[in-house]
C-alpha cells in the first residue's frame, strides 16, 4: 500500500494579529526554548552507548524531528500569511475577524468568530474562513437568514448578532 496522499487544497493565507502573534510566540518557543532541551537530552542520550536499543534516544529522535517539521511549517507559512484589516467598510455584515451569534431552528444559539485555518479552535468557537458555515455565513446582516450545508446535513440558520469588538451579547 503506498502512502501517497492527494495535496490538500491551498488553505486561505489570511490571520489576524492576535493569530499571527500566537504563531510567532510558539515558533519562538520552539526554537528557542523546547528545541534545545530536546537536543541537550539526544545528547545525553546517546552518550549512554548502543542507539538502536537506546529508548530515550529514539524518542529524543522522534520528538526533535517533530519540533524541526513544525518549526519549518511555521518559518514558511508565516511569510504567506496577510494579516486582515480589524474593521472591513461595512461592519453590519460578517467578514473575516467578526464576532457573530447564530440561532438554528431547535432555538440553539452559537458564538462564533470566522479566523484563518491556521487559528481555528472550536473550543473558543473560533471556525476556519474555509469552513461550510463560514463561507454560508460571509455578508450577511443581523436578522438574515442561511442555510449551510454542513457534515451531518443542510441546516437552516438565523444571524441575531454580530460583532467585530469582541464576542457579541447574545451568546
Amino acid at each position: 500500500m503506498s502512502r501517497w496522499r492527494p495535496a490538500q487544497p491551498a488553505s486561505t493565507a489570511l490571520i489576524t494579529g492576535e493569530g499571527q502573534a500566537r504563531l510567532k510566540a510558539e515558533l519562538d518557543d520552539l526554537w528557542r526554548v523546547r528545541r534545545p532541551e530536546v537536543v541537550k537530552a539526544l545528547a545525553a542520550a546517546a552518550a549512554e552507548g548502543d542507539r538502536s536499543e537506546n529508548a530515550e534516544y529514539i524518542y529524543r529522535k522522534k520528538q526533535l524531528g517533530e519540533i524541526d517539521r513544525r518549526v519549518g511549517y511555521l518559518s514558511a507559512r508565516l511569510k504567506k500569511l496577510r494579516i486582515a484589516p480589524e474593521r472591513p467598510t461595512d461592519s453590519g455584515a460578517i467578514f473575516f475577524g467578526c464576532w457573530f451569534a447564530i440561532e438554528d431552528d431547535a432555538g440553539r444559539t452559537q458564538q462564533l468568530r470566522i479566523v484563518g485555518p491556521d487559528e481555528t479552535d472550536a473550543g473558543r468557537g473560533y471556525i476556519s474562513i474555509d469552513s461550510p458555515l463560514a463561507r454560508a455565513v460571509l455578508k450577511k446582516h443581523v436578522d438574515d437568514e442561511f442555510e449551510a450545508e454542513l457534515p451531518g446535513g443542510r441546516r437552516h440558520f438565523v444571524v441575531v448578532a454580530l460583532s467585530y469588538d469582541g464576542p457579541t451579547a447574545a451568546s
